[in-house]
């Protein structure tokens, strides 16, 4: 490990180097200098006379090499040095777990990455910002070696996890879940189903086995801002409830059972009471042990690397 942070830290100073070395020639090249053989003959030699484009393609070439090298700072301390810049700064909108906030926009990040393949990818992203979403560029005073270990950790979350044994089986599970379970009339999958729900597309990129038979058996549990419900009173004493899809100081929203939206003004409402407890009914008394492992083993399938 030792040798390997050594190493890594050695690419790094080689780019860095790289870098300064092509700058300092190309704004050398651009003021006329004295040509004499003193102490500065090689920098105004190569300034003067090498090709303004040789010179950028050394430095592209050095630069290559650094980035095949992929993310010099990907050891275990970097990883937890992003993680800790992670809880401080970036945790407010993504949330502790990593797990986005559907209410302000912010992607879950612990299952495939939609905008990024590779650290690369996440500190571009991280550095310039994403126009048009609430994602905003980190402060350039920054410096890039703490980026490129917030990439590393999250880079981390993203990739996937090992395929955990279940005790379940998928057929039965999906008979189960299209069937019995009647679940697509609240959740969406591949396109299908209701809107009532999380979409459970990849699901099983989301949660662990463990973390699906929690959501069975009490789904109250765990319950994401998004998911809450409002029941409104109106000052005429007309009650109408539903999932909470916007709540600000000026007005509310809901989405009935029917899947249609209702927007209320609250100087016409008369009370707004919120349930933070999910409307989905626990499995526990309608399934046995053995049915809940079969939906498991189903929903933990559903990944994109492994889809039934």
């Amino acid at each position: 490990m030792v040798f390997s942070s050594l190493f890594n830290n050695a690419q790094q100073l080689r780019h860095q180097s790289a870098y300064k070395i092509a700058s300092a020639i190309l704004t050398e090249s651009s003021q006329p200098q004295p040509f004499d053989f003193g102490p500065r003959f090689s920098l105004h030699y190569v300034s003067r006379w090498l090709s303004p484009f040789l010179v950028l393609n050394l430095f592209l070439a050095s630069v290559g090499l650094a980035e095949d090298a992929g993310n010099l700072y990907n050891t275990t301390f970097d990883i937890n040095a992003g993680r800790s810049y992670f809880e401080k700064q970036c945790s407010r909108c993504h949330g502790f777990d990593a797990r986005g906030n559907d209410e302000v926009g912010a992607p879950n990040l612990t299952g495939p990455l939609t905008r990024a393949s590779s650290s690369a990818g996440i500190y571009t992203i991280l550095r310039e910002g994403i126009a048009g979403t609430a994602m905003m560029a980190v402060d350039p005073e920054v410096p890039d070696s703490q980026l490129w270990q917030l990439a590393a950790y999250i880079e981390s979350l993203s990739r996937e996890s090992a395929d955990i044994a279940v005790r379940g089986s998928v057929e039965v599970g999906k008979a189960l879940f299209n069937d019995v379970g009647e679940c697509l009339d609240c959740h969406m999958l591949n396109g299908k189903g209701g809107r009532l729900g999380p979409d459970l597309s990849n699901i099983g990129s989301e949660l662990s086995p463990d973390e699906l038979g929690l959501a069975l058996i009490d789904p109250s549990a765990k319950v994401e801002p998004r998911w809450w419900s409002l029941t409104l009173e109106d000052k005429n004493g007309m009650s109408r409830s539903g999932l909470r899809m916007n709540e600000d100081s000026f007005s509310v929203r809901i989405m009935d059972t029917d899947s249609q939206l209702w927007s209320y003004p609250r100087s016409a409402l008369r009370r707004v009471v919120r349930s933070e407890e999910s409307t989905m009914p626990s499995y526990a008394a309608r399934f046995n042990d053995t049915q809940i492992d079969d939906l498991v083993a189903f929903l933990y399938s559903l990944r994109p690397e492994a889809t039934p």
